[in-house]
Order: C-alpha cells, then structure tokens, then sequence
C-alpha cells in the first residue's frame, strides 16, 4: 500500500469537507435570520453531516500514521439569496462526488481498499446532499418566491403561539 498517496487524498477531503461545514453554517445562519426555517435546518444537518465526514476521513488518516491538515480549501461564499445558495450547494456536492469517485480509484491503484471503501460510502451520502439541494432548487424553480414566503409564515405562526418560558423564582 501507497500511504503517502492515500493519506494525501483523505486530506483533501478533508480540507473540502471543512469548507462545506463553513459554507453551509453561514447558509444556515443566512436561512435562519431570513426565517427560512425548512431551508436554514437543511442547511444545519447537511453541516453536522459534513463533519461526520472529517472525522471519519481524520480517523483514516490516523491509522495510515498521518498527520491530518484542518485547512478549509476554499473560503465561505458570503451568498445571501437562497436560490445562490442552493446553485453552490449542488455545485460543491456535484464536485465532491466527482472527486471523490476519482480519488476511490486512486486509493485502489494505490492498494488501499479500506481508503477506497470510504471514498465510495461518502460519494454515497454527498449524493444524498446533492438530491436534497437539487429537489430544493427545483422546488423553488416551480414555486417561486412563494415557496419561501409559506416556510417564513410557518415560522413566524410557530414564533407568535410559542408560550414563553416560564421565569425563573
């Protein structure tokens, strides 16, 4: 087995999936303080998912004797339509699956299965983000400004009948 090569790739992946984590908080908080709710939470566990990714890559990277680099490849795209957000979303997650197949066949050419495997389960779930982003998106094409105006409504009837907490004696 090649480890150099192998630990290289997971470290890639690694920087991009901290990139995503950053890129889809601030959609997150973006969403959130436009109260988009739906949107904002989508944004939220897609996130939290993303971060699973970097510890399980981390602990790969770990076990080949690595050194694992936390460096963002790419900084936050300070976007604040969600139409914008939703293109980049599928774009980030149309490229990691891209990249993440090659980098698959990679780790095989290089002998390590066990790379290779967890390239393949994470195409897997990215392409389950980039599903979630694109019926969004689509959502959006069919319904207009309408589609989010109804997840703003929602939220603010949630805010409005929210009993509040009960003081504290």
């Amino acid at each position: 087995m090649k480890r150099d090569k192998s630990i290289e790739l997971l470290n890639r992946a690694v920087n991009d999936e901290l990139s995503a984590v950053h890129q889809y908080m601030y959609f997150h908080f973006r969403c959130d303080d436009m109260g988009y709710e739906l949107l904002s939470e989508l944004f939220r566990r897609v996130a939290i998912q993303e971060m699973m990714h970097v510890e399980r890559l981390a602990e790969r990277i770990l076990f080949l004797k690595g050194e694992v680099e936390m460096i963002p490849s790419h900084p936050v795209a300070k976007l604040a339509d969600p139409e914008k957000m939703l293109e980049k979303a599928v774009d980030m997650e149309t490229a990691t699956v891209a990249d993440y197949n090659q980098w698959a066949q990679e780790c095989s050419a290089a002998l390590d299965a066990a790379s290779k495997k967890l390239f393949e389960q994470l195409v897997e779930e990215e392409e389950v983000h980039q599903d979630q982003f694109e019926t969004e998106l689509d959502n959006l094409g069919k319904f207009g400004a309408n589609y989010l105006a109804l997840q703003s409504v929602e939220r603010s009837k949630h805010v409005a009948t929210a009993t509040p907490a009960a003081s504290a004696e």
